[in-house]
Parts: C-alpha cells; structure tokens; sequence
C-alpha cells in the first residue's frame, strides 16, 4: 500500500539462513539472538541505495523488539543523510521498542514519524491479511500519515 502511495523500489530482506517455518521455533530463535545480539546474514545485496534519499524501512513487532534481520540490514547499511521512515506491524500490543531501534541504528539519518497497524496473531495461527473493510481502514489510515509528510506522489 505504501509502495503505491509513494512510489519507489520494494525489496525484501531474505536470510542466508531462513527461520524455521514453526512459528514457536522461530519465537525460540529469536529470543535467543535477542539475548546475544546475533544478527543473522542477509542474502538480499542492495546496490545502489545511495540513490535513494527517502528510505521506509518494513517490519513486524518481534519479541516487543525489531526483528534481528532488520537490525542486520541497518548494520550492513549506511543510511546517513537519508530520511528514514519506520512502519510496522504487531499483534496488538504496539511497536515495543522497534522505533527506538531505528533512531538508534540510524543516528545520522532523518527519522519521520512512523506508522504501526495491528495485523495477524500468528500464535493463533492468524496470519497478517490486508483484504475487504481492514484493507480500506488501513489504507485511509496510511493516507493520513503520507499527507501528513507531505510523502503522496503526484497522480
């Protein structure tokens, strides 16, 4: 939805070595490089990111932290001088401290307001689905928050 608002390249993050596909393993996994400070390989390579001045960055609510990949992806990354825009997803108890992370991550890059919706539950086995009246909210909702960043593209 995003990506159509605005416009823009969209590039996902894979892992050199993927997560399990158990959602209690990978909440295990997790936990365990939290603890450590592991940051997993990424086998996505993004070339040319110096072009680009306005760089949102994805993720979902892990833990209540930002999901050890992300925080690889803005180690390996040099975001300086760009503006950063941060949204997420989560069950329902918020972002946790993932904004935070980003600031944090990103000390020489302009941080915008972030955007945080409530998607699946996937312990309930609910997985985040966008489709019929959710859809339409979350979309007049991430209007609001591009037109407040002045972040539309022109039609």
């Amino acid at each position: 939805m995003i990506q159509e608002a605005v416009g823009g390249r969209l590039v996902e993050l894979e892992l050199e070595k993927p997560y399990p596909t158990d959602y209690q393993d990978i909440v295990k996994q997790v936990q365990r490089e939290n603890e450590e400070g592991f940051l997993p390989l990424l086998k996505t390579n993004i070339s040319a990111l110096e072009g680009y001045d306005y760089v949102f960055l994805g993720f979902p609510t892990w833990g209540m932290r930002m999901p050890p990949p992300m925080k690889s992806f803005l180690t390996r990354y040099n975001l300086s001088g760009k503006t950063v825009i941060p949204f997420n997803t989560n069950a329902g108890y918020g972002v946790g401290s993932g904004f935070d992370t980003v600031s944090e991550l990103c000390p020489d890059s302009e941080i915008l307001s972030g955007f945080s919706v409530k998607g699946g539950v996937e312990r309930d086995g609910v997985l985040f689905v966008m489709e019929g009246q959710k859809a339409k909210n979350v979309q007049a909702q991430l209007v609001d928050w591009l037109k407040e960043m002045n972040l539309l593209k022109e039609k």
